[in-house]
This record gives structure tokens, C-alpha cells and sequence, in this order.
């Protein structure tokens, strides 16, 4: 009894999923796999676009004279007594080679790369696609965006050119290729996908904005193309995450946009000047963003405006979070200073806030930074901290000239000569003096007056990046 009422449980089971097997939708079956269908489909290949784009990408070639330290043996007394002084503080010289790429972006010989590939460099040479030689000048070098243009005299040939994509057209997913000369090898082509966009976190640079993509860049594509399927260059490539030095799939490029900024006027002599904003901030975190009623974390939250300036003048205060710039999301602080560095000086631009758990819309007009103060460069001499540092009152156009993102006010030092008593006390370019013995610096004569006045001890107080120093010398 027991066997047969077990029997026909197992078949009532059965029955019931038979039942559902008639009642469900039928799997999709797999795509069967077939050949290709005809000569045109063997033929899909990146060539054609390779065979427009290839010449206009180079070689780049510098050397530069460096000396090394001499041996720590020419200063022992027992190696002194048989070869004298001669070579103690001497340093044999030796010729260094480094290599990079290069896109020429206009046809009378400009050509842009990365800033780090000819830094330092006494002879700069770019070595066409033909393999024909010339010797390069260069024209604008930006170590905030690491961007350097350079010009080869081609006496009036035309080259082949890339022109330049919209990079704010680019999308996650879409097919890029990337040309240069990795690890010297010669010329050639890798093909990826767009990683992400706006990448801020990679500090290689001041404005880091960067194109992620998968398509292998090696050491020697630094400064070489990425372009985009139509054939025109989308981005500079400029860096890659590595624990060997190799690809990891993990490559970075300049977007166009901050290349054409950089490369914007130079055949013509002019000067790079971006446009300023007048307002400092602070990426908005989840913390914030629930202190202000925001959805989500987003935007600039902004700390201060400059008297005067573009933000105040449109009406941006203290609190305001600046969400979107013409239209694009700004995701943190790296953003904001991006969109607004590829901007024109003259630019109108429209720039979504929140305030007060509302948004609103307000029109900025962004100009040149201006010398406001005058700068005033003061050497200060003489045997007290500052001794052998260079001063000058800051402006907005000195603190876009030494790349700093800092409310554009006070005395900064530009300059602190080797050996002094500054240098020995460890002081830098871009300190700002805040504090000497109690009295409040704010322009250049404070400090010649705070300096006639003081006596022993010393106490001043330093703002460098984001932190205040004090000390007290002497005493």
C-alpha cells in the first residue's frame, strides 16, 4: 500500500509539471552561430579610418643633459689622499633620451602632446609617419592640464591633420582607438571602448577631467591620439593605471575640449588666459546634501565669492550649490573648475543652483582674472625667516598663474631662493602669509613693517593648501 501510494504521488508530481511545461512561454532558444554571409562581412576592419588618422600622429624624441651625483667615495679621506678634490661636487654628465607621441592638429605643423614628454628637454624631435625628421620649437607649455604645443617647420608643406571632436559628445560604450609609439617600438594602433567619463579622481594634472577607455596605452603613447569612429581626435592620452608598468586596461586621455583651450590663439602668439569664475567651494557629500534637502549627492557648495567678481556680480552667496553648467551635471569641485576652464574669457554660461531646498537658474559672464591688487614682487633680504623669499600681494591673475585654488587675497611667496634663511625653515612658493608676531598680513608693505619692527622670537603663521602653520624661530 505504502509503494503504490508513493507511486502515485510521483506521477501526480510529474503530471503537474508536465502542466506547467504546456502552459509556460518556451525559452528563447540560443542565436545559432553561422559563418560569414559574403566577402563584405570578412572585410569589417578599422583600416580605412586607421589609413586617415595614422599620419597625422608622431613621434616625439628629446634629450636633455643631466648630471649625476658624484660617488659618495670621493669624499672619503682615504680616496682624497690619492685623487685629490678633483672630482668632489663634480658629477659626470650624460645625455638623457626619453619618447612620447604627438597629433598634429593643424597642417602648417602645430602639434599638441603631453607637457611631461618634453619637460626639461634642450632638443625636442618629431618623427613624422614617412620616418622624415624635424626638429621641434616649443610654442606653449601648461603643466596645469599637462598639455604642451609644439611647431615643426615643414617650409610649406601640408601635413595631414586631426581635427578635433566635441569631447561632451561621448558616451560610455563607444568604440575609440588609440595611436602612439609604445615603448618605442614604432607606430601602433589599439582599439577600446570608453571606460567612463569625467574621471576627477587621477592626479595627474591640476584640472583632472579625464576619458577612461580600455584600449591598450604602454609607456610611449603618452601624448598620442584617441579618436573617435568619425576619425577626429576626442582626446590626448596621457596617463595609465599600472602596478607593472604595462597596460591594465585602465588608460586616461585629456578630453579635446581642454585641448583646444590650450591650443585656442598660439599659432597667433596668444597668451592662454581662462576664464574666472570668483568663487571658491567644497564638493557636496552625502552629509552635505542632506543638511541642504538636496536628492542626492551633487554639485559645489559654495564657501565664498570674490567682492566684485562674476559669482557676486550674478548674485551666487555663500550656501549656494551650483549643480549644472549650460546644461552638464557639475558631480564635484574638479568638474565646476573644468567646464568653466574650457570656457571662453567672455563667455555667458547658465548655472543651475539650489538654494533654499529650491533650484533656480542665474546667468554668469566670465572674464580674464584680474591684477587686482597690483602684484608688487618684493626679494625681502636680511637675516629673519622670510630672508631670501620672494613676496607679492595676491590677485586673482596670480593665483590662476601659479595654478591655486585658494581665495585670491593676502601675500604669497613666488619665490624662495636656495640656501636662505626661508628655504632652511622650509618655506615654498604658494605659502601665504597670514600672521607675523600677531600682526595680520595683508599686503606687501605689512609685511616690510611687520619684518622692520620685530625682534626675537619670531611667530608667524603660513597657509599652505588647506592647513595653517605656526611656528616661532629664535627666542
Amino acid at each position: 500500500m505504502r509503494l503504490d501510494s508513493r507511486l502515485s504521488a510521483g506521477w501526480a508530481a510529474l503530471a503537474f509539471v508536465w502542466a506547467l511545461a504546456a502552459v509556460a512561454p518556451a525559452a528563447a532558444a540560443p542565436e545559432a552561430k553561422t559563418v560569414p554571409n559574403g566577402r563584405g562581412e570578412l572585410q569589417l576592419s578599422y583600416a580605412p579610418l586607421v589609413k586617415r588618422a595614422a599620419p597625422a600622429v608622431v613621434n616625439i624624441y628629446t634629450r636633455r643633459t643631466v648630471r649625476a651625483m658624484p660617488s659618495p667615495l670621493f669624499s672619503d679621506p682615504f680616496f682624497r689622499r690619492f685623487f685629490g678634490d678633483q672630482f668632489s661636487g663634480m658629477g659626470a654628465e650624460r645625455v638623457q633620451n626619453s619618447l612620447g607621441s604627438g597629433v598634429i592638429v593643424d597642417p602648417s605643423g602645430i602639434i599638441v602632446t603631453n607637457n611631461h614628454v618634453i619637460r626639461g628637454a634642450e632638443e625636442i624631435i618629431v618623427v613624422l609617419n614617412d620616418r622624415r625628421e624635424f626638429e621641434a620649437t616649443a610654442l606653449r607649455t601648461d603643466e596645469r592640464t599637462d598639455l604642451a604645443v609644439l611647431r615643426i617647420d615643414t617650409g610649406g608643406e601640408r601635413l595631414a591633420a586631426l581635427a578635433l571632436r566635441d569631447s561632451d559628445e561621448l558616451e560610455v560604450g563607444d568604440l575609440v582607438l588609440a595611436i602612439g609609439n609604445p615603448f618605442g617600438v614604432g607606430q601602433t594602433v589599439t582599439s577600446g571602448i570608453v571606460s567612463a567619463l569625467a574621471r576627477t579622481t587621477v592626479g595627474i594634472a591640476d584640472f583632472r577631467f579625464f576619458i577612461q577607455t580600455d584600449a591598450a596605452i604602454n609607456p610611449g603613447n603618452s601624448g598620442g591620439a584617441l579618436i573617435s569612429m568619425d576619425g577626429r581626435l576626442i582626446g590626448v592620452n596621457s596617463a595609465i593605471y599600472s602596478r607593472d608598468g604595462g597596460s591594465n586596461g585602465i588608460g586616461f586621455a585629456i578630453p579635446s575640449n581642454m585641448v583646444r583651450t590650450v591650443i585656442a590663439g598660439v599659432a597667433s602668439g596668444g597668451k592662454l588666459v581662462r576664464p574666472w569664475f570668483g568663487a571658491t567651494g567644497q564638493t557636496v557629500n552625502a552629509e552635505i546634501a542632506a543638511s541642504l534637502g538636496l536628492p542626492r549627492p551633487l554639485g559645489v557648495l559654495i564657501e565664498e565669492t570674490y567682492p566684485g567678481g562674476p559669482a557676486e556680480r550674478a548674485g551666487l552667496k555663500r550656501g549656494d550649490v551650483v549643480t549644472h553648467i549650460d546644461g552638464r551635471e557639475i558631480s564635484d569641485g574638479e568638474a565646476l573648475r573644468f567646464r568653466i576652464a574650457t570656457l571662453p574669457v567672455g563667455a555667458t554660461v547658465t548655472m543651475k543652483l539650489w538654494r533654499t531646498e529650491q533650484e533656480r537658474s542665474v546667468s554668469v559672464a566670465l572674464i580674464a582674472p584680474p591684477e587686482t591688487p597690483p602684484r608688487e614682487a618684493t626679494a625681502l633680504r636680511g637675516n629673519h625667516p622670510l630672508g631670501g623669499a620672494t613676496v607679492a600681494n595676491m590677485s586673482p591673475a596670480l593665483a590662476e598663474e601659479m595654478g591655486l585654488d585658494v581665495p585670491p587675497r593676502g601675500v604669497i611667496l613666488t619665490e624662495v631662493r636656495r640656501g636662505s634663511p626661508a628655504a632652511q625653515l622650509r618655506f615654498a612658493p604658494g605659502d601665504i602669509v597670514l600672521r607675523i608676531n600677531e600682526r595680520e598680513i595683508r599686503t606687501v608693505d605689512d609685511v616690510r613693517n611687520a619684518i622692520a619692527r620685530a625682534a626675537l622670537p619670531w611667530r608667524l603663521a603660513i597657509r599652505r593648501g588647506d592647513r595653517v602653520v605656526s611656528l616661532t624661530v629664535g627666542g
